[in-house]
């Protein structure tokens, strides 16, 4: 499999959704993982058939099933492998299945979920406790994101005809290869969209940093530590030259699927003013719903399509009922903390030269992203428009 290839396509439509996404969220502080959305919808690809996989591998721009399996065991066992014990950023991904003890996974399924996403089974009694069984994945979502992530499953999610729950919970933890000295942070003012102002902690620094400057845009690349891990992690944020110049440059990353990949400097220039500020960033949305709208509908409609998951009888048929996704993202003088977690629910019906100096002053809404630059790989993506605001 190309690697490369598979990455590429899949960031293509991390910059759908994330474009979708901050469109419809225009004043919110906004932080979601592709990546955790990408490997909940690859593991409802492995349990469909008919329109319904045509209409999923359309939507991932992939070939067929065995691709999107092999990227995810790419994913699941070097991407997301922890990297902490070779000094680089701690790192997890974990999932997770909960099914109805009256109905068993199909042998093909279950070995995709056990060996490609190396999923925990378990089976649980939804018809008379399924409130027990909700509480049970919450638990299991606020352990696997160190206690950031809770109830991602809200009340009335699951009830006594849900059948099977799949979630997905990725955290990470990096410290930056060139730390911010606590000292140096003061307050200034960011501007929001309204013209008002509040006052934030800003870092600084005078060091040289992966930074250059386009026409009406600035993107700054931090690098995190990684000892001798061969994976290289960073932080980099795309801050338009305008205050109120965030919606356009939206469009902008949306409307070309390289443009991300185009413009990440690889230079270290001098820094004139440089201001980051601190910002911690909590969101939460219904996935199920934006996938709707960007033509995703077989999977949440069709009860023929999902026949591959589990073995049941003849006049019960699986779909989709809600993907619920929260992502949580901290960044200050030593690094950056975040976490996301999917959760899908299936019911039963009757994703070398020199430069000049350059200021870097994000005292305004910008664009941010966690990636991986080695694959390309798109951990977190989001939008800061009031640092104050958790």
């Amino acid at each position: 499999m190309d690697t490369q290839s598979s990455i590429r396509n899949q960031t293509h439509v991390s910059i759908t959704l994330s474009n979708h996404l901050l469109n419809k969220s225009h004043n919110s502080n906004v932080v979601f993982s592709p990546l955790s959305t990408h490997v909940v919808l690859n593991l409802i690809v492995a349990g469909s058939k008919g329109e319904t996989l045509d209409q999923l591998l359309s939507f991932l721009k992939a070939k067929n099933i065995d691709e999107l399996n092999a990227l995810s065991s790419q994913v699941v066992s070097l991407i997301m492998l922890d990297g902490s014990p070779v000094g680089g950023p701690q790192l997890s991904l974990a999932n997770g299945v909960w099914v109805e003890q009256t109905v068993s996974l199909k042998p093909s399924f279950k070995q995709v979920v056990e060996t490609v996403h190396k999923a925990t089974c378990n089976q649980v009694d939804f018809k008379t406790r399924a409130i027990e069984v909700a509480k049970e994945v919450n638990l299991w979502a606020e352990k696997q994101t160190n206690g950031h992530i809770k109830d991602i499953l809200p009340a009335g999610a699951v009830n006594n005809v849900t059948r099977l729950i799949f979630a997905n919970a990725i955290y990470f933890k990096g410290a930056w290869s060139e730390k911010f000295d606590p000292s140096k942070t003061k307050n200034y003012d960011f501007h929001l969209f309204d013209g008002s102002k509040v006052l934030v902690p800003f870092m600084t620094t005078k060091k040289k940093q992966f930074l250059r400057k386009y026409d009406d845009f600035k993107v700054l690349c931090l690098p995190y530590e990684t000892g001798k891990d061969k994976r290289r992690f960073t932080m980099c944020i795309f801050l338009p030259d305008a205050k109120d110049g965030l919606p356009s440059l939206i469009q902008k990353v949306g409307s070309q699927s390289d443009f991300l990949e185009r413009h990440i400097p690889h230079q270290k220039v001098e820094v004139g003013q440089f201001l980051v500020p601190k910002f911690k960033i909590s969101f939460g949305f219904e996935a199920s719903d934006m996938l709707k709208e960007l033509g995703l509908l077989l999977p949440f409609t069709s009860t023929e399509g999902l026949s591959e998951m589990v073995n049941s009888y003849a006049n019960e048929k699986l779909y989709v009922s809600s993907i619920q996704h929260k992502s949580f993202v901290e960044v200050n003088e030593e690094g950056t903390e975040a976490a996301a977690v999917t959760a899908t629910v299936f019911v039963f019906a009757s994703l070398g030269r020199t430069y000049p100096k350059v200021d870097f002053v994000a005292d305004h809404p910008f664009l941010f992203m966690i990636k991986e630059d080695t694959s390309g790989a798109m951990l977190f993506m989001g939008q800061v428009v009031d640092p104050t605001i958790n």
